[in-house]
């Protein structure tokens, strides 16, 4: 049997696809083991991931009780449209037709001979159309929308399964929120939900982060410690911004997806993992991958869902449901006795926040709803209780110096005080207070986060980070 090829066929990458527009279709790829076929002894297995283990020992996923079977004997993987037979250097081989291979496409019902032992492989394919759902809530995500609600049907018909889903979307929409419902409709609900966020950790760390170390590998590893994917085991780990993973750890996480095994920092010796990767990005994967910023074979393994999140200005018929969301739940819109303090909206403000872009997305909202919940002074918010930037006519345009409190801007030093001050001085006082109020209002738009942040303002994080440092920025106060 020939080797498989490299991708070929990039049309066909997913198993189960869902791009915004027409066919509004779910496509799932299970692939159906059936081990002793025939036979008294015959068991069927089906999964859902795109690799599959078979062996003698008790972690794998095919558990075969055969004296010629090595201890990790070999897997089927999936690539593209496509499946491939992997022999792991078995000590008895695996044989199709007789033939001993030591990689092989499989095609439907063909009988693979793993040391004595025969299994009959063949992939499942349905088409499942998506309908809106009648629901206008699914765990924490809220929307009557149409596009919201088609996205309701796709995560109950993958939150089940065990794929690799990939979250698109402008900052702000809610695709933590949405991984989170993913893992809590999972039969993985009850194991961690790990976050890790690609553009929040120096990239000298997020290897020792993600894989973790043994002692002595590095200076400073004084210890052993596990990564973030051992401590997900067994349940999800949602990788945020995956965008600003860097080239030289993008190979790595392929080969954690293809072998679902990670190697510590310092150590040969692989750790199984049993972990649901979820990951989300603000960027097109695809226009990173054209401008060779991401790797394609990673593009190709991670898009097995690919979910679009649309923006709160495409959908805002769900922004009063939104806003009875958020006085319904946050914490600075409860009483001493539990009770809600603003029980509704005035009309005239509910048309503002319906009429305004919304550029931060729901994060913006919800940052706006909890500003008005401290302002406001009767059990009705009032449009005065609102940031002047959404009152007012001009929007946007005066969002970033309108409203002081809303953004804890600086006092601005005035003309008076500046022209009593020598050139050098004002000009460093003028800079400096510019500086400290716009990295703080960014920070609030972005709900504390750096890399977004630095990302708007076009300047190197690092650089974000050292201003923060600066004037004392502290980014869990805008969290």
């Amino acid at each position: 049997m020939a080797p498989h090829e490299p991708y070929s066929d990039q049309s066909q990458q997913t198993k189960i696809a869902y791009l915004d527009g027409a066919p509004k279709t779910v496509h799932i790829r299970r692939a159906r083991v059936v081990v002793h076929p025939g036979t008294e002894r015959e068991r069927e297995l089906i999964f859902d991931q795109n690799v599959i283990k078979i062996g003698a020992l008790d972690d794998n996923d095919v558990i075969l009780e055969d004296d010629t079977v090595s201890r990790y004997h070999c897997r089927i993987v999936q690539e593209d449209d496509t499946y491939v037979l992997v022999d792991l250097d078995s000590t008895n081989g695996t044989h199709i037709n007789g033939v001993r291979i030591r990689e092989a496409y499989l095609s439907t019902n063909m009988i693979v001979c793993v040391g004595n032992t025969d299994i009959r492989f063949s992939p499942i394919d349905e088409e499942v159309p998506v309908e809106p759902s009648k629901a206008q809530r699914l765990g924490n995500i809220v929307g009557r929308s149409v596009k919201m609600r088609e996205i309701f049907d796709i995560l109950e018909k993958i939150a089940p399964t065990s794929a690799t889903v990939v979250i698109e979307g402008q900052t702000g929409t809610g695709k933590e929120v949405v991984a989170q419902t993913i893992h809590q409709m999972s039969p993985r609900s009850d194991k961690p939900f790990i976050v890790f966020d690609c553009g929040a950790v120096p990239e000298s760390l997020i290897e020792s982060e993600l894989f973790g170390h043994e002692k002595g590998s590095f200076t400073g590893a004084i210890m052993t410690r596990k990564g973030l994917f051992e401590m997900a085991q067994g349940g999800t780990i949602f990788l945020d911004e995956l965008g600003e993973l860097s080239l030289d750890l993008q190979p790595k996480l392929l080969r954690v997806l293809e072998q679902r095994e990670v190697r510590r920092v310092g150590s040969n010796e692989p750790i199984p993992i049993d972990v649901r990767v979820v990951a989300a990005t603000n960027r097109s994967l695809e226009e990173e991958v054209k401008e060779g910023r991401f790797r394609e074979d990673l593009f190709y393994r991670l898009s097995v869902v690919r979910l679009f999140l649309p923006p709160l200005k495409q959908r805002a018929e769900d922004i009063p449901l939104l806003i009875e969301h958020f006085l319904d739940t946050m914490a600075c819109n409860k009483n001493v006795d539990g009770h809600r303090r603003l029980q509704g909206v005035a009309e005239d403000a509910l048309n503002a926040l319906c009429a305004y872009d919304w550029p931060g997305n729901v994060r913006e909202l919800a940052n706006v709803v909890e500003r008005a919940c401290s302002f406001a002074e009767s059990e009705i918010l009032q449009r005065q209780d609102l940031p002047d930037y959404i009152t007012s006519a001009n929007g946007l345009s005066q969002g970033l110096y309108a409203d002081e409190s809303a953004a804890q801007w600086s006092e601005v030093p005035s003309r008076r005080q500046l022209q009593e001050e020598p050139f050098k001085e004002a000009k460093e006082k003028w800079i400096s207070t510019f500086e400290r109020d716009y990295i703080s209002e960014l920070l609030g738009r972005h709900g504390g986060n750096i890399s977004q942040a630095a990302r708007e303002a076009d300047i190197d994080r690092k650089y974000f980070r050292k201003l923060m440092s600066k004037y004392g920025i502290d980014a869990d106060e805008y969290c």
